[in-house]
């Protein structure tokens, strides 16, 4: 052996050997990628007319405005409590 061409002999060898640096190589996805694919997957609904009616109704009823007033005038509205037709209070 000579001495001379060992470092040539590994180069020429394992120089065909190098670390891949594409970007587009397979890697195991971590958690919070699958997690992040869970809850932001992307739901296509399509819905009847008469759905999407109802739907838009409880849309409407879940943001309606309620001010003071209005909230104050429901809890203290007059009430009849009755008990088999006749009035209690």
């Amino acid at each position: 052996m000579n001495q001379g061409n060992i470092g040539t002999d590994y180069e020429s060898t394992y120089s065909k050997f190098k670390v891949a640096t594409n970007a587009n190589l397979p890697t195991k996805p971590s958690f919070f990628t699958k997690l992040k694919n869970v809850l932001f997957y992307e739901i296509k609904v399509e819905l009847t007319p008469y759905e999407q009616k109802i739907e838009d109704e409880i849309n409407d009823f879940l943001h309606q405005e309620v001010t003071w007033q209005n909230f104050k005038s429901f809890l203290f509205k007059e009430v009849e409590v009755t008990h088999k037709g006749k009035r209690i209070l």
